[in-house]
Order: C-alpha cells, then structure tokens, then sequence
C-alpha cells in the first residue's frame, strides 16, 4: 500500500544544480573505490538487471541522487513509474519488499554503485520519513505554520538531506552561510550587542537577504526586532513562556517571523506551538533519523 504526502506532484528534483550533484556522487565514488576493484574482477563486465527492493516502511526520496550514481557508470534505470514517486508513503517489510526499479549495466558497475546507490536512498528517505511525521503531527493539532531542518546536516551530504526535508513536507530552513544571515550569540558577544550585529550585517546583506537573531529572552528578542531583524528565533525557552512572549513581541511587531528552536522533537512540539509561532525547527530532522531499508539484488 502506498500514499502520497501533500508534496505529489511537485517535482523537487528539477532545484537540484545538476553540476553540483554530478561533482558530488563522483566524490563518493571515488571514495568508495580509490584503488582496484578486486570484486568487480571476478564478477565481470557483462550486461545484467539488479532490482531495487524497499524493505521498510517509509517516505521514497532520493531518486535523482540514485539515477546519478549509476548514470555516472553508464548503466540505466526503468522506474516501477505508479510506485517510485517521491513523497510517497510505502508499507514495505521484510516480508513485503515492494519492487521500485530495474537497473541495467555491466555486472562490476552495478556493484560499484550498489551501495553508495543505497545508502543515499536509504538516508533520505529516512529524513523525508521523519519530516512528513512532523508535519502530520503539527497539522493534526491545527497548526499551520513550518515545520523546518536546521543546518545541523552531514558535511559532504547537505544537499540530500535538505532535499529529503523539502520531499517530507517540512521546510530547509537555510541552505548555507551564504543564503540567510543568522546572528547567534558568538555573533552577538563579537559585535558588542544585538543592535550593533544587526546593523553591520544589514549594511552587507542588504534588502535581498533576511536577517535572523537567536534570543535567550524577550528582552533580546525585542531589541532584535527594533534592530531590523526580520527573524527572531525564541531559543530554549520553556514552552510556557515561550508561547507568552511570542505574543507580545507580535503585539509590538507584527511583521517579525518568530521561529521556536532548541531541542524540540516532534514529541514534545505541541508544547510549543500557537498562533504567534511560524517556524519550529528540529535539528533533529536532518541529525536523528533512522534509515529506510533498501536492496539492490543483480538478477539471476
């Protein structure tokens, strides 16, 4: 049985910067296999089929970073085109492996990709699986504000689970250092204060680029926003007095995006939200997730 997420039919596929990707699975490749590839001696170069199994339950993502593994080993893929969509929720098992693809190519390059294959799938189908739970969780309590990453990703692998995020309905939050100007307290206690961090980095970063603070208090918060901020983000606050001042800092700006972080989990999320929250971010999403089950079995 599959479902699909509120994300069917948008193709994120198309944002990835093909450049980027194709540069990035040739490093995993070449880490995979630095030297000689004594297996793939003895498995040979003749054409043959290997079948991608889902063998857990999960959300499917990844499919473009797949393709890519294999498209740079010159072997081609046929997709089970009604199932292998990605944001769709499918009850595989061990004892119920749902097929998704077929791919074809010389037995050692099916090899060579095989697991850096899977385990790009297997990581962010585990991401997009953990994000559509927390998206479903804070829409069952009737809130409609964003359920988001952080930039707490794996050096090397950000571009996956970011997409794994987008896949699952949640938001990226910030890609990199360069796409949104964060000002946490290191930044702060450099610059002197809030308004002092504030005013430099909207010299720099101009009207294009929003800028976000990480407030301990309202106090912060507040001079954050009289700063300019567009962002302030209610760090580790009691849930309680979180939901308080979010509401008095939307009482005098109301054009300030308020944003609740610091060690919330989708189990504990509802404690934090209301209407004068627009943004939860989970670190958790892209740093605590458990992988989805795949095989790659060659056909004999």
């Amino acid at each position: 049985m599959s479902t699909h997420s509120d994300n069917k039919g948008v193709d994120f596929s198309t944002l990835l910067p093909e450049a980027q990707v194709n540069a990035t699975v040739r490093q995993w490749m070449d880490d995979d296999m630095p030297s000689f590839d004594v297996g793939g001696l003895v498995v040979g170069s003749s054409v043959k089929s290997a079948q991608l199994w889902m063998k857990s339950p999960g959300i499917f993502a990844g499919k473009p970073f797949f393709d890519a593994v294999f498209a740079s080993l010159d072997c081609t893929i046929q997709w089970n085109s009604e199932l292998a969509v990605e944001g769709t929720f499918i009850d595989a098992s061990s004892s119920n492996k749902v097929l998704l693809a077929t791919v074809n190519g010389p037995a050692n390059a099916l090899l060579q990709g095989e697991r850096t294959a899977l385990n790009t799938i297997s990581r962010c189908s585990g991401v997009a699986t953990l994000s559509k739970e927390a998206v479903t969780a804070a829409r069952a309590l009737g809130w409609n504000g964003l359920v988001a990453g952080t930039r707490k990703t794996t050096p090397g692998f950000r571009v996956v689970e970011k997409y794994g995020l987008l896949v699952g309905g949640a938001a990226t939050h910030r890609l990199d250092l360069s796409q949104m100007v964060m000002l946490k307290d290191n930044h702060i206690w450099a610059a002197g204060s809030i308004t002092d961090a504030v005013k430099l980095a909207r010299k720099a970063a101009g009207f294009s680029q929003k800028i976000e603070v990480e407030c301990q208090n309202l106090e912060e918060a507040m001079e954050a926003a009289a700063a300019g901020a567009d962002i302030t983000m209610l760090d580790n606050f009691d849930p309680s007095q979180l939901r308080k001042d979010a509401q008095t800092i939307k009482e005098k700006h109301p054009h300030i995006i308020i944003e609740a972080s610091g060690g919330i989990t989708t189990e504990t999320m509802p404690d934090y939200l209301c209407e004068h929250i627009d943004v939860v971010s989970q670190g958790k999403l892209t740093q605590g997730y458990s992988c989805v089950d795949y095989s790659l079995k060659i056909m004999h």
